[in-house]
């Protein structure tokens, strides 16, 4: 057995269960090897706008993006889907549409450079649209915009002319 099959093997051995998550260095090796499929979710209200979160890490940068996630091994996009509401936004999503879009985003840096992007469009229900108004006025991490705002992470940029709904 050559010297890249024994590695390989050793990197199988050292995941127990890659449903359950990777360590940080396979998971960042994985994607220097290939790109991340994420979704991303359209939250939006009439009144209070389009609702972001806000991000400050090496990878994407410091600003306002849309929420979503990495899709696991083996994980539905709807399970990936209902994890990023209750565990980024801390509500139910039940309902939702699409892919209303999808976006390869390529970047020049090593870790995290390539992302095919699926974009849902989330409906709430006025009890979950209630409690992530109140997450909002508890937290400077999570609020709806009418507009762009200035610090909008630019990888998100694609996702501008959601706002001229409003």
């Amino acid at each position: 057995m050559n010297q890249i099959l024994r590695s390989i093997k050793y990197l199988e051995n050292s995941v127990k269960d890659p449903t359950a998550g990777l360590s940080q260095s396979i998971f960042y090796f994985i994607g220097r090897m290939t790109p991340y499929i994420n979704v991303d979710l359209l939250i939006q209200s009439p009144i209070y706008g389009t609702l972001l979160t806000w991000r400050d890490d090496p990878y994407s940068g410091t600003g306002w993006h849309i929420p979503g996630g990495i899709i696991r091994f083996k994980e539905k996009i709807k399970d990936r889907i209902i994890k990023v509401g209750k565990g980024e936004l801390g509500i139910k999503i039940r309902k939702f549409k699409g892919p209303i879009e999808l976006n390869e985003i390529i970047t020049n840096k090593i870790e995290r450079s390539h992302f095919i992007s699926l974009l849902y469009k989330c409906e709430l229900e006025d009890m979950e649209l209630k409690k992530i108004l109140n997450i909002c006025k508890k937290s400077k991490k999570i609020m709806f915009f009418k507009k762009v705002p200035k610090n909008f992470l630019k990888l998100h940029l694609i996702y501008e002319k959601y706002f001229k709904f409003y």
